[in-house]
């Protein structure tokens, strides 16, 4: 007996970074130029997704999120393997992505970025982020041990943060698959919050200790920026 596709629905709630069953969460950024299309182009994928089935079971969420910067867009999917999102991008991607650009014209897809969850912060349960802060950390080259040293460090100093802000909900730690980067997807009460912990003593969200100081002057790192984004839109299948 086949069995019946699943519609696509949208959804306000957040991801859950921490699902087990996720073996390959993968963001990426698009570069839109203003508000305006920030808001175009969010309505277009919504009504491209909406309007077609489910594309995949090994699929489990696809959110999107508009950057405080009034030009960006994030994207972040929920993949069971990265080869179910092959085969989503040999079958299905492309006439999405076209249908999208025929709405929303000269959208830059500036990187899609291939992870594995790592570990993350215990969370604050019931609490809803209003704003997403996302630190991507790249180094001079890959070292798998280097990702997960340099994340577990900033666990431990978030651990062992003697005036933590209370806007701060959890951070979930990302490893890219090519040994690289790191991605803290960082969740916020709002955004005023983080820029409060930012502006306090010290450098970063930390105040000025020992293990802090140890993440900040950790050997190797090439860049790290930080950018705000708030949740713009959520599809599931029903």
């Amino acid at each position: 007996m086949m069995s019946v596709p699943r519609t696509t629905r949208r959804t306000t709630a957040h991801p859950d970074l921490t699902d087990p069953r996720v073996g390959a969460p993968l963001f990426s950024t698009w570069r839109v130029g203003t508000p305006e299309r920030q808001r175009q182009t969010v309505e277009a994928i919504a009504e491209t997704w909406t309007r077609r089935p489910w594309p995949a079971r090994d699929l489990l969420s696809y959110h999107v999120y508009t950057g405080e910067d009034g030009s960006t867009l994030l994207h972040h999917s929920q993949w069971a393997s990265e080869q179910a999102f092959e085969a989503f991008v040999k079958a299905h991607r492309q006439e999405r992505v076209d249908e999208i650009d025929t709405a929303v014209p000269g959208i830059e897809r500036v990187r899609l970025g291939r992870y594995r969850y790592h570990r993350g912060s215990a969370g604050r349960p019931g609490r809803v982020p209003g704003s997403i802060v996302i630190v991507d950390v790249e180094f001079d080259g890959p070292d798998p041990g280097r990702q997960r040293a340099w994340a577990d460090a900033v666990l431990e100093a978030l651990d062992a943060e003697p005036d933590p802000h209370p806007g701060g909900i959890a951070a979930h730690f990302h490893l890219s698959t090519d040994g690289t980067r790191v991605l803290n997807y960082a969740e916020w009460e709002n955004a005023r919050a983080h820029r409060e912990a930012l502006a306090a003593p010290g450098e970063g969200v930390g105040s000025p200790t020992g293990q802090w100081k140890r993440v900040q002057t950790w050997p190797g790192v090439k860049s790290s920026t930080v950018s705000r984004y708030e949740h713009a839109l959520g599809l599931v299948p029903a």
